[in-house]
């Protein structure tokens, strides 16, 4: 097998987070539910005859040399030839990026975990799904959960995860147009870092006793973000008035769920069209969790 083509690397949504405290090291505590979503980039990879890692397509703003995707690929490789001896051969990578940047949704995790999980089969590399997990943890905290592979509760830095039930509807996402710079976030003054550590059972208890539209917690980041950036502010406001919206990840997109396609599609047609938007279908696990 020499390439493996339109590998998806789906969308996250944070269903809640609270920041519980800080570590010594300055990264945040989380506790955090990540809702996997049938919508994201899309990536090729074709084996080349050389050694050479290269992404064939231009993202702007992001150089190759710092693109998640190039140094996940290049952290793969070193660890096969560390673990067999035998340099793999080189890989044209090629994506079709769908994903805002800085926009809460993961892409850039997403596609690094892609990225591990395609090349991990194209070189017959043989590491385990934790063992890719573990690899890719020191490149983004986001990484692991997409390799996990289902949706799941998360602890720690969001490494810790445990498999857990989440609502099977619809979510409709803004795209405000704003790019919010995680570290702009965790360093405000603003931000809350004292939410009561819950267990997974909190979760579950509320999905039984709502429809799964009445979203759980809220998001700690949320506070901080609408007052740093405006535009995440109005998209919240305006999509309240069809749900229970909130911004995922550390923004700057924000989703609400709805119950079906027909219901998504309803609040579609009255999205002001100076936003991005689009709807999802909530998915249970990751398209490539067979892989592994």
């Amino acid at each position: 097998m020499n390439s493996l083509k339109n590998c998806p690397a789906p969308a996250k949504l944070n269903l809640f987070l609270h920041v519980n405290g800080r570590r010594a090291d300055g990264y945040h505590l989380l506790q955090t539910v990540f809702q996997l979503l049938d919508h994201g980039d899309s990536l090729d990879f074709t084996l080349r005859d050389d050694a050479q890692i290269c992404r064939v397509s231009e993202i702007a703003g992001v150089p190759a040399e710092q693109d998640l995707i190039v140094r996940a690929a290049r952290l793969l490789q070193a660890e096969v030839l560390r673990r067999s001896g035998a340099l793999p051969r080189g890989v044209d990578i090629a994506i079709d990026k769908i994903l805002p940047m800085g926009g809460g949704l993961g892409g850039g995790s997403s596609d690094a975990a892609t990225t591990l999980m395609v090349l991990n089969k194209l070189w017959n590399a043989g590491l385990t799904r934790q063992q890719l997990m573990d690899l890719g943890l020191p490149l983004g905290a986001d990484i692991p959960f997409f390799i996990f592979g289902q949706n799941a509760f998360a602890e720690g830095v969001g490494e810790a995860l445990q498999p857990t039930r989440t609502p099977d509807c619809w979510y409709v996402v803004i795209e405000p147009g704003v790019a919010v710079p995680t570290a702009a976030v965790f360093s405000s003054e603003l931000l809350t870092r004292d939410s009561p550590p819950i267990i997974i059972a909190d979760f579950s208890s509320h999905l039984e006793s709502h429809t799964g539209l009445t979203g759980y917690g809220r998001n700690d980041l949320q506070h901080v973000a609408t007052s740093l950036f405006p535009p995440v502010a109005e998209a919240i406001e305006w999509l309240s008035a069809h749900g229970d919206a909130r911004m995922t990840g550390s923004g700057a997109c924000v989703f609400c769920a709805v119950a079906n396609e027909v219901d998504a599609d309803a609040v579609l047609s009255k999205m002001p069209v100076k936003w991005t938007s689009w709807k999802a279908k909530a998915l249970m696990h990751h398209p490539l969790a067979a892989m592994l």
